[in-house]
């Protein structure tokens, strides 16, 4: 007897299956950024000679304050990933896309920067900022599984979308279909690779957080950026199926 099978691209991909196929291609670079975030934790709580530099970061933030997070995040979010577009995928030849697009992205992390400095601050005057395995459980929870899906995740998302869509606004970025088609995978994507990086700043103090997390973004954006674009060449280059 023959079985007729139904190629998988002809059936509808459920959104949690979806997430978690985003989330498995992200596995190798998740881990090497969770490993070298754990690597950072260690060095601060174990190296006496590290101390000195971890504090003069902390006095960098506590100075600057909110405009520290604005601007940092919008570097690592926003600037960094351009300057790597340009040098690695453009041959170092800047087009006008690349000025759009600072326009779109400079000022979307930085708000980011200013709403995750504001949920750590948050998070130190509900719980407090001690390194006890409950503090760090509890703001872990609230990060990821309130502040992730109310707001930051539908955010970027549908903030992202809307500047893809030529900034056109549409009625479908409110259904609970958006939510679930679009919002839901890309939720546990991060799950699955932000979960133990904010572990790992939640057991550092208030003042050093920002900084680590935005070292963190950092590695992320960058790892993100050279796979993206390579999917993007390897999508556009002829291919051959046998």
């Amino acid at each position: 007897m023959v079985r007729r099978l139904m190629p998988d691209d002809t059936l509808p991909i459920h959104p949690l299956r979806a997430g978690w196929v985003a989330a498995r291609r992200s596995l190798v670079p998740g881990i090497c950024i969770q490993i070298v975030m754990l690597g950072i934790v260690l060095l601060y709580f174990g190296s006496e000679r590290a101390r000195p530099f971890f504090e003069q970061i902390g006095t960098w933030k506590t100075e600057s304050g909110y405009l520290f997070s604005f601007v940092s995040v919008a570097v690592a979010g926003g600037i960094f990933p351009e300057i790597l577009r340009v040098l690695f995928f453009q041959k170092g030849r800047v087009e006008r896309r690349n000025w759009s697009n600072l326009l779109f992205t400079i000022p979307f992390w930085g708000i980011q920067g200013l709403a995750v400095d504001l949920l750590y601050r948050s998070q130190a005057v509900w719980f407090g900022n001690n390194a006890h395995f409950w503090t760090i459980a509890k703001k872990v929870a609230v990060d990821q599984f309130l502040y992730n899906p109310l707001f930051a995740a539908p955010f970027g998302v549908t903030i992202y979308e809307w500047k893809n869509r030529g900034y056109q606004w549409s009625s479908e970025f409110l259904h609970w279909t958006w939510y679930r088609n679009r919002i839901l995978p890309a939720l546990v994507t991060t799950w699955a690779v932000w979960i133990p990086i904010v572990s790992i700043v939640y057991c550092l103090p208030s003042i050093l957080q920002i900084p680590i997390f935005t070292l963190a973004l950092t590695f992320w954006v960058t790892l993100f950026t050279l796979m993206s674009e390579m999917l993007v060449k390897k999508s556009s280059a002829p291919s051959f199926h046998v």
